[in-house]
């Protein structure tokens, strides 16, 4: 069965809840609110598992601060044996207009 991993990145701490950085957490959060969805603290970040027609889709938001969010993504990523392919990470840019999507296989910092 194909598994997918749904990342929304932000910083943790009531510091950063209102600001840009936290959108991947928001848009997690204003999902879940949706569909019923409840956040469990586990290892690594808070998670949510969702079936959508027949695929389970994992909801992560990390617990770490943004710059070690890969530690977070590597061990669910591992742990569900979820592909690379399969894997869509939410997060802030302010070099792009708003609303615009990049998907691309790999990344660094700032790109």
């Amino acid at each position: 069965m194909n598994k997918y991993l749904i990342v929304g990145l932000g910083n943790i701490g009531a510091e950063y809840v209102n600001t840009r950085h936290n959108i991947g957490f928001k848009i997690l959060d204003d999902f879940a609110k949706k569909e019923q969805l409840s956040f469990a603290n586990l290892k690594f970040g808070a998670v949510a598992e969702h079936k959508i027609k027949g695929k389970s889709v994992f909801f992560l938001k990390p617990n770490t601060y943004m710059n070690l969010s890969g530690a977070a993504v590597k061990f669910w990523m591992d742990k569900e044996k979820i592909s690379p392919e399969n894997i869509f990470i939410i997060t802030d840019d302010l070099n792009l207009e708003f609303g615009t999507i990049i998907i691309k296989p790999k990344g660094t910092n700032g790109g």
